[in-house]
């Protein structure tokens, strides 16, 4: 097969995203914040944001659960897939991030939906109770086993969890990789391989964050 560069791969997310998302000054506005805070450019792209947002409303989820704040642009996403009746609870352990994820959320309308929580998210989860209808993990991959576990734990039966950066530029088939976060993605695959509770697949992407993919579960 021919080899496809990753201009290409922009190209294709701008033409698709030009065409199926509508201009939108409060997301904008989130990255222009996010950056101009000198926070790292790994938000997920728009397209991969509106993929959120339909999977939410799809399962008509009203309560959802996300693992990984950043600056609040997938939070935002999230959240008006569930406002106005619905609430969405984001953990976050940089105090500067959730600070600018909430002034984010004010802006976009999603202060009353959203509860920003901040310390280390295996904390914040352990306190929680559910049922959650989705949970989005997109935090430290190291830990991504522990988080899911507890998603699991806080899901109700046909709920939803989606994974984000699990095949880490294809690293992840490589057994003798040092990277922790490639040997965290591996671990996961393992326990989830294993865990009968959940069915669960794991769909590649390619685009503006590059080379990657997610996993999409179902709670049984």
């Amino acid at each position: 097969m021919e080899r496809v560069d990753d201009h290409l791969w922009h190209s294709v997310d701008g033409y698709w995203t030009e065409r199926l998302l509508d201009p939108d000054p409060v997301l904008d506005a989130a990255r222009a914040a996010n950056a101009a805070a000198g926070l790292p450019p790994i938000d997920v792209s728009p397209a991969q944001g509106k993929m959120l947002y339909l999977l939410a409303r799809s399962i008509g989820a009203r309560r959802v659960l996300e693992v990984g704040t950043l600056g609040g642009y997938s939070t935002i996403w999230l959240a008006r897939a569930v406002a106005p009746e619905g609430t969405l609870v984001t953990c976050e352990i940089d105090p500067h991030h959730a600070e600018v994820a909430r002034a984010n959320l004010a802006r976009a309308g999603l202060a009353d939906t959203v509860e920003v929580r901040v310390g280390p998210a295996l904390d914040t989860l352990a306190g929680l109770t559910g049922p959650f209808d989705l949970a989005f993990v997109d935090a430290d991959k190291e830990s991504n086993t522990e988080y899911v576990q507890q998603a699991l734990r806080l899901s109700r039966p046909g709920g939803m969890i989606v994974v984000d950066n699990v095949v880490r530029g294809g690293a992840v088939v490589d057994p003798a990789s040092t990277d922790p976060r490639v040997a965290g993605t591996r671990r996961l695959a393992d326990a989830l391989a294993a865990d009968h509770r959940v069915d669960a697949t794991m769909i590649q992407t390619v685009g503006t964050k590059g080379y990657d993919g997610f996993v999409l579960a179902v709670v049984r």
